[in-house]
């Protein structure tokens, strides 16, 4: 195994764990391509084959060549894994979109795509995650209810809901009285403030009142 694939195997087994079956690691060891130079992008996302293009831009007069490249077009998605049961956010090209779609969805690709053709470390990584995700399920012991059952755990799940959705109601409900509360005793503060400065005008009118006849009686 040439130095690259022997990176690529060992972070592949760090991030899954070494409680992966060993004829699947040994058979993820014969199937990690061996020798092909993958850019450092395509490591930290899905491409699909899609990597950076190397040619000659071509003048129309003179047919004189000079080196360009071309890459591809990457975009960043959301994609819903059923197996995960949340989003994942990862870079993409637009031709992985697209095989997403045909496959069925981000686990139906990584599932039915062989190692030999997921070139990066990350795609690498998540396939072997899910394939030991869905062993792991496929061992579980599945129960099957009746319909009355089924009835009664959908009502029960239904009145949770509710109760969820009246309890949010009841809390916005006593932050709005509260809010309430608080402004009409902020309004009787600064009413009284008020009083407090026409009652302390008033008194000092008087007391200027007083003084002008004082002074005028002294005359």
């Amino acid at each position: 195994m040439a130095f690259r694939s022997r990176e690529i195997y060992n972070k592949v087994a760090r991030k899954v764990g070494d409680k992966m079956a060993p004829e699947v690691l040994e058979s993820m060891k014969k199937l990690i391509p061996n020798s092909k130079v993958v850019m450092e992008r395509a490591k930290r996302g899905i491409f699909a084959g899609r990597h950076i293009q190397f040619g000659n831009k071509v003048s129309e007069d003179g047919g004189n060549k000079s080196r360009r490249t071309w890459k591809p077009n990457v975009q960043e998605k959301r994609l819903f894994s059923y197996i995960h049961d949340r989003h994942i956010r990862v870079k993409v090209t637009t031709h992985a979109l697209r095989c997403i779609d045909k496959a069925g969805g981000i686990d139906e690709y990584l599932l039915n795509t062989p190692y030999r053709k997921m070139d990066t470390e990350l795609g690498l990584a998540w396939k072997a995650k899910i394939e030991k995700m869905y062993a792991e399920l496929g061992q579980m012991e599945v129960g099957f209810f009746p319909p009355e059952e089924e009835a009664k755990i959908k009502k029960g799940f239904a009145e949770e809901d509710a109760a969820k959705k009246e309890a949010r109601m009841e809390a916005r409900k006593a932050r709005a009285k509260q809010r309430q509360i608080n402004s009409g005793i902020d309004g009787d503060q600064t009413t009284n403030v008020q009083e407090l400065g026409d009652g302390a005008s008033e008194d000092t009118a008087h007391v200027e009142d007083g003084i002008s006849q004082q002074t005028e009686s002294v005359k």
